[in-house]
């Protein structure tokens, strides 16, 4: 242990809880040749229990972060969903290898 606490706290930050009404989703990402990750396409259920397909996606930024300690990748993005824009956040959790989609 070090006088001046360097290498003891050494776990991952946590990101805090997810804000936002929470949606499973299922999603197709593209892997680039370096591991870089891009969603192209999303689909859920809407609350008219109709299947969506998005694929107008913007992806503006891409962290990782740590819900909770559960790994994941965060996604700021804009889609195009029935003629309207939105703001969301894809995440994906790492470990589950399990998507949602949050609503700003």
């Amino acid at each position: 242990m070090s006088a001046f606490g360097i290498g003891i706290n050494t776990q991952g930050t946590n990101s805090g809880d997810i804000k936002g009404t929470q949606k499973e989703i299922a999603c197709d990402c593209w892997f680039t040749s370096t591991g870089k990750s891009i969603p192209r396409m999303i689909k859920f259920i809407d609350e008219n229990d109709e299947l969506q397909t998005i694929d107008k996606i913007h992806v503006k930024y891409a962290e990782t972060k740590n819900y909770s300690g559960i790994q994941s990748i965060e996604y700021g993005c804009t889609i195009i969903c029935q003629g309207f824009s939105h703001d969301v956040k894809l995440i994906f959790f790492k470990d589950s290898c399990k998507w949602i989609m949050t609503f700003l």
